[in-house]
């Protein structure tokens, strides 16, 4: 597939607000070097920039959260995972993408993602 050996970013959103004093809005949170396309999923070598520390947490968080299989932890993931949302942003080589579901371990990080936001199912209506 076409994506292998490019290189997406990972930055820091424009209203990252709590951690913006250490990853100014647009600092290089990281990097991913693609190496492998499995639609709709990419994968790849994750490079941290000097913005991840102020998110590190956050993606631990995460991925201990997609492991769980208790009552109620998907209720916390999506919380968790919309901070994620809001405080950083991926972008493709051709600029910024609409919506993303990125995971980052260690030195490898997978992700989809959208030119449009995800169809979401509605709850409470």
């Amino acid at each position: 597939m076409g994506f292998e050996g490019e290189t997406w970013y990972v930055r820091a959103a424009p209203d990252a607000g709590e951690g913006v004093e250490e990853a100014e809005a647009g600092a290089e949170v990281g990097e991913i070097l693609i190496d492998e396309a499995d639609f709709p999923w990419l994968s790849g070598r994750f490079r941290a920039g000097p913005a991840f520390d102020a998110v590190q947490d956050l993606f631990a968080r995460e991925l201990a959260l997609v492991e769980r299989d208790d009552e109620g932890h998907w209720e916390e993931w999506e919380t968790v995972y919309a901070e994620i949302e809001r405080r950083v942003r991926l972008v493709s080589p051709d600029g910024p993408v609409a919506e993303f579901l990125l995971h980052i371990e260690g030195e490898r990080a997978w992700f989809r993602w959208s030119d449009e936001p995800f169809q979401r199912e509605r709850t409470g209506d």
